[in-house]
């Protein structure tokens, strides 16, 4: 009988390490995909120049990439159905760091719109749902919460190493190796490039085309309808609607961090080192709340725990809002601090809810699409909502309008986190 016992156990804690390698795969995965996509962030000037374009130019790049991953929210659902997480995050890596590599050729700038474009197809349609759906299946339903803090605070650590390593090969190149700016570019393309294809080679030798556990693999009972049935279903879930709602009042909250640094600049007349440094500080806070989050909400409630971040990130900018005339850096780098870990563990949480809406595995990836497809439409429409305000108001009080209209969306959200609790609660006691 020890023996039976021992042997058990070994298999489970083997089966175990097989879901964390698989669930490190993923995390890489997701976090060294997008950052070869938007390079912008650290070396838009030397892009302009090596491609000898305008900031216009890539704007509109980057729009079509934008209107790519919108367009292909619901089919990368639909596809997450069909095909395993293995063969799409495989194809979806290898794929990007493909296109990376043509990128890094410096190819003639009528080229770049077919390379956006198909950036949208290997990190928008075979990648986004597969890659959320793949989580899902190795976490337990006790485990979702740590699971997705751990992917999102995880792929920011992600980012944040390869973003270290692509500067200082950067550097290298152009102060020890005397290169130029555009031959240091090209390094770190390859270096993002060459990274996701051999996570994609990983992904397709170590990732696995079943559930990890017992509990999901029950979930995966159910014929495959055909679209429109599937669709029908899945808006028929209340509680669906509820999770749509929640990332996307979740989702604004975090758009409001991208405008902090000018905010602090012009409202609280500070400089633009003290507001960059204070802004980068932010970014360190993405592994704690997300993997805090992760953990507190498989003990404490996940909605709980949503509600208490997005009420708590929605008071911190009423905080910015009213108390300009603070002028303590201390203050304002706690203020930004503090709305910085809740809105990272808001995004560590948000898609761990969707597993208590008890949705088939075999829809699962349409319910993420259908989620997606409603819950990121931000990106589309709070660009022009900043606009709108500018082109009224003035100073300060565009900023102030700005995070109010957001703050008041994450009551809403808080709002609607309880009210999903309470749903899952009494449909439990029924």
């Amino acid at each position: 009988m020890t023996t039976l016992n021992a042997s058990m156990a070994a298999g489970s804690g083997s089966s175990n390490l097989k879901r964390y390698f698989q669930f490190l795969l993923l995390l890489l995965a997701a976090g060294a995909i997008y950052p070869l996509l938007y390079l912008r962030q650290n070396f838009e000037t030397s892009i302009l120049e090596a491609f000898q374009i305008t900031t216009s130019d890539l704007g509109d790049y980057y729009s079509m990439l934008g209107v790519m991953y919108m367009v292909c929210y619901l089919p990368s659902g639909w596809l997450a159905d069909r095909f395993s997480p293995k063969g799409l995050v495989a194809f979806s890596m290898l794929l990007t760091g493909g296109l990376g590599l043509w990128f890094a050729t410096i190819p003639d700038k009528s080229m770049l719109p077919y390379i956006f474009a198909a950036w949208g197809i290997g990190a928008g349609l075979t990648f986004w749902a597969s890659m959320l759906k793949g989580v899902k299946m190795l976490a337990s339903h006790n485990e979702q919460g740590r699971f997705f803090g751990i992917l999102d605070g995880g792929r920011g650590l992600v980012e944040a190493v390869l973003a270290t390593i692509a500067i200082a090969i950067f550097a290298y190149a152009i102060e020890s190796q005397g290169q130029s700016n555009t031959v240091a570019l090209q390094q770190v393309i390859y270096m993002y490039s060459f990274t996701c294809i051999v996570i994609g080679v990983l992904a397709f030798m170590f990732i696995s085309n079943e559930p990890a556990t017992p509990e999901v693999a029950d979930k995966t009972s159910g014929s495959r309808g055909n679209l429109l049935r599937d669709l029908k279903f899945l808006m028929s879930i209340p509680e669906l609607w509820l999770v749509a709602i929640i990332i996307f009042c979740g989702y604004q909250l975090f758009w409001a961090t991208y405008s902090f640094s000018a905010f602090l600049q012009e409202g609280y007349e500070i400089t633009a080192v003290t507001a960059g440094f204070i802004t980068v500080a932010k970014l360190w806070m993405r592994p704690i709340g997300g993997i805090g989050a992760g953990f507190l909400g498989d003990k404490y409630g996940k909605e709980n725990i949503l509600a208490v971040a997005l009420l708590g990130a929605s008071l911190g900018l009423v905080v910015m809002i009213v108390f300009p005339q603070l002028n303590s850096v201390y203050f304002l780098l706690a203020v930004v601090l503090l709305i910085g870990v809740l809105t990272y563990a808001i995004r560590g949480l948000y898609w761990a809810i969707l597993d208590d809406c008890d949705i088939p595995l075999h829809v699962t990836g349409l319910a993420i699409g259908v989620v997606s497809l409603i819950a990121y439409t931000p990106d589309i429409f709070l660009p022009q909502i900043n606009g709108f305000i500018a082109a009224r108001y003035e100073g300060v009080t565009v900023y102030n309008l700005y995070f109010g209209y957001i703050a008041v969306m994450g009551v809403v959200g808080t709002l609607t986190a309880l009210r999903l609790k309470n749903m899952i609660a009494n449909k439990k006691a029924s």
